[in-house]
């Protein structure tokens, strides 16, 4: 079910790393392994042990998610401004569910299934899934999928908005490469821009967030792609872009 144990969770935040900090990677794409699931979480009997048994204070719970990343790197603290695009093969439950909301592009397979069911446990969704899903899913709908545990299927997912397509499970790698291929032709540093423009613009205010945006807009007009873009416009051709 491809659940998440403490050595697999090092091993993603180390790439997710390395995504951030390549110059030469654009986009990219995170799946599971065979089709039975894109994601079941944190493994129970490995990874979220190592919380129980001791109490925690207000005051080491808070020293603690000032550093905590969260689940494989990218729930929290690890920004990244590439766009990231989950191809969803299967079960995408708890922590899974929070890796997909982390990525900005969702495609999954019609026999996915969605949920955040830590409260089947006595848990709550740890890894962003509170807050996450409000934002990419209506509030109601939100809540009964948080305060039941219960899953829905790939075309309900589809229909709520919580991913963008839903294709038979063969296709769902080339939907995603489809589109990483799109973003691929565009300007990269445009894409990251915009891409930081609403993520951080949905915690401003409308004034604050259009002043982020014309900051980040002013920014792109110093570079080489932003030369070339235009230029290849009036010239009639496919622009080269080069990433500065």
């Amino acid at each position: 079910m491809n659940a998440i144990d403490p050595e697999t969770h090092r091993e993603l935040i180390d790439v997710w790393t390395d995504v951030r900090d390549d110059p030469d990677v654009w986009v990219a794409i995170l799946t599971g392994a065979g089709e039975k699931a894109f994601c079941a979480g944190a493994d129970l009997k490995k990874l979220i042990p190592l919380a129980f048994g001791r109490e925690v204070s207000t005051a080491v719970a808070r020293e603690q998610a000032a550093k905590e990343l969260g689940l494989g790197g990218i729930t929290r603290g690890l920004q990244i401004w590439k766009p990231l695009i989950a191809a969803i093969n299967g079960f995408c439950l708890a922590g899974g569910l929070e890796l997909a909301l982390a990525c900005d592009l969702r495609v999954a397979a019609e026999h996915a299934a969605f949920g955040l069911t830590e409260v089947r446990w006595a848990l709550i969704p740890g890894a962003g899934g509170t807050q996450r899903l409000p934002r990419a899913v209506p509030l109601a709908t939100a809540m009964e999928m948080i305060l039941t545990g219960e899953m829905i299927d790939a075309r309900e997912a589809h229909r709520i908005g919580l991913v963008n397509r839903v294709v038979p499970a063969r296709e769902v790698m080339p939907a995603a490469l489809q589109w990483a291929e799109t973003i691929m032709e565009r300007g990269p540093l445009a894409v990251r821009a915009a891409k930081e423009a609403i993520v951080r613009g949905l915690g401003m205010s409308l004034d604050d967030g259009l002043r982020l945006e014309l900051m980040l807009s002013l920014t792109l007009r110093g570079t080489r792609d932003a030369d070339e873009g235009p230029r290849a416009f009036a010239e009639k051709r496919r622009p080269v872009f080069k990433g500065h």
